[in-house]
């Protein structure tokens, strides 16, 4: 009883941090990238997205790592075995400094490229390639230092302490980086200050885990081979898994780049960074989902499973549709605020982006149950797949449409790829059924969604008729983004079963 207390308390502490981390990770770049574009101009928030994205596309070779790292550290965490995990810690420091070398020689050999991946202007006496190594030092740099500690933090359950640090940290520098700005208009000062970050980022690291864990966070002993091999097949499976997820905007922002220059690259990103603040958001739902979901997979029948997932997926999907309105009602109004009017993408951009987080939504509850099953290995091919058919769409269909190519190059490796082809796979090789009646059910809420998406994007349109201040129609739009999506759902589906069971889920959460 006792553990399990210990368990709830180390839960509510590690969600009301990361939620507290999460709300200030996607507030300040908000407020950064505000700031640079009316201080210095958009082309530098095109520079930031960029060299942001190459480096994402470089760093793929971490990824999976951490999480695998993660996972083999809490049975010798569970059982007080310091000396497994501390060869563990050891295994992974050389492993992250082999990273380092490879991320940085990659890096330096794309340097000669760097003109072909910019059309157009950049910003008068920036030097690129000088701007370019501040970018790829800043990368670099945690591979060297201490960013090998944190998977101590997440299997002892600190997650806390990540968090805390991690808010403070970003604070502060968003201070110094907005007041440095301010004072000498230079781009060069202000992304210098990205590398501290990072160093002051570690060396808390450092002491923070140092300082928890004593025992545990020395570096020393060699891993079993067999336990290496098991090493192996995680990073494999969570490579496949996140390899999509990472490059699909990293690709898109560097072929805008390369196709229509920095300046859009920023427009682009703007409206990208509210997409992808709404999708952190949802992000807390599947959270609270993915345990209990786990269980069941291991616990229950395939067919208990599927019901249970029709059941989730209504309740995901409806949250997922209320999103989607909200964005393409609030999008325009919300830019033309922020950005002004020489910011803005047109309405056909905007429908464009709906519809791409719609797709992206629309598998997020399947996905639960891919995951939970371990089905990495068996998605590799549809990973692959995805990647491979967004690049060349992305290159085909940006060099004929612009940035309405490159956009609908996402959507269609989306549907294909991401859905269609996902769905099959989960539903052959866990569910053991055919995947037709599921097919029918998104269409039919899908199609829900979109007569309330219409309807109520009707009644936003006769609100900017009727006012004219730009605040008044941001606010009475959201207003009735609230309220009419809630009064349809509400008729469509009060007798349903599937609202019934949502309504007791959430009540009982």
């Amino acid at each position: 009883m006792a553990n399990s207390f210990g368990v709830v308390k180390k839960a509510k502490r590690n969600m009301i941090a990361g939620t507290i981390n999460k709300f200030v990770v996607m507030l300040c770049p908000f407020i950064t990238r505000t700031i640079v574009q009316r201080v210095i101009g958009a082309q530098y928030l095109g520079l930031d997205s960029l060299f942001s994205s190459i480096l994402t596309v470089l760093s793929l070779s971490e990824m999976g790592i951490s999480s695998a790292i993660v996972y083999c550290m809490y049975k010798p965490v569970a059982e007080g075995d310091t000396k497994a995990v501390n060869a563990i810690l050891n295994f992974y420091r050389k492993v992250y400094r082999i990273i380092g070398i490879v991320v940085l020689f990659l890096g330096l050999c794309i340097i000669p490229f760097l003109p072909r991946l910019i059309t157009g202007s950049v910003p008068e006496g920036i030097n690129i390639t000088l701007l370019y190594l501040i970018y790829l030092f800043n990368t670099v740099i945690s591979y060297f230092l201490f960013a090998y500690l944190l998977p101590l933090v997440t299997a002892n359950q600190r997650d806390d302490l990540n968090s805390n640090r991690n808010t403070l940290v970003t604070l502060f520098f968003t201070v110094l980086r907005v007041a440095v700005l301010f004072l000498t208009k230079s781009y060069i000062y202000y992304i210098a200050l990205i590398p501290l970050l990072t160093i002051t980022n570690n060396i808390w690291i450092a002491y923070t885990v140092k300082k928890a864990f004593p025992e545990l966070s020395k570096c020393a002993g060699n891993v079993p081979s067999s336990q290496i091999a098991e090493l192996k097949k995680q990073v494999a499976g969570t490579f496949i898994s996140k390899l999509c997820g990472v490059t699909r905007n990293s690709l898109d922002s560097i072929f805008v780049s390369a196709f229509l220059g920095l300046s859009l690259t920023a427009i682009y990103n703007n409206y990208y960074y509210i997409l992808s603040a709404v999708i952190t958001m949802l992000s807390v739902v599947s959270a609270s989902l993915i345990g209990g979901i786990g269980n069941h997979v291991a616990t229950r029948s395939k067919d208990e499973n599927f019901n249970e997932l029709k059941r989730v997926d209504f309740l995901y999907l409806s949250l997922a549709g209320w999103c989607s309105t909200c964005l393409i009602c609030l999008y325009q109004p919300f830019m033309r605020i922020w950005m002004g009017e020489q910011m803005m993408l047109p309405n056909v951009a905007v429908v464009l982006f709906v519809v791409y987080f719609y797709l992206l939504k629309l598998g997020d509850m399947r996905s639960m149950y891919a995951d939970t099953s371990g089905l990495f290995w068996v998605s590799k091919w549809r990973a692959l797949g995805e990647s491979v058919c967004n690049f060349v769409l992305n290159y085909s269909l940006g060099k004929m449409f612009g940035i309405y190519g490159i956009i609908t190059a996402t959507i269609i490796s989306l549907f294909f790829c991401n859905y269609i082809w996902s769905v099959q796979i989960t539903f052959k090789h866990y569910f053991k059924r055919s995947a037709g009646e599921f097919y029918l059910y998104q269409l039919k809420y899908s199609l829900v969604n979109l007569g309330i998406c219409i309807v109520t994007l009707l009644i936003c349109k006769g609100v900017s008729f009727l006012f004219s201040g730009k605040v008044i129609v941001l606010c009475i739009r959201a207003v009735v983004c609230v309220v009419i999506p809630l009064l349809l759902y509400y008729t469509f589906y009060r007798k349903t079963d599937n609202y019934i069971y949502c309504k007791k889920l959430l009540i009982k959460r």
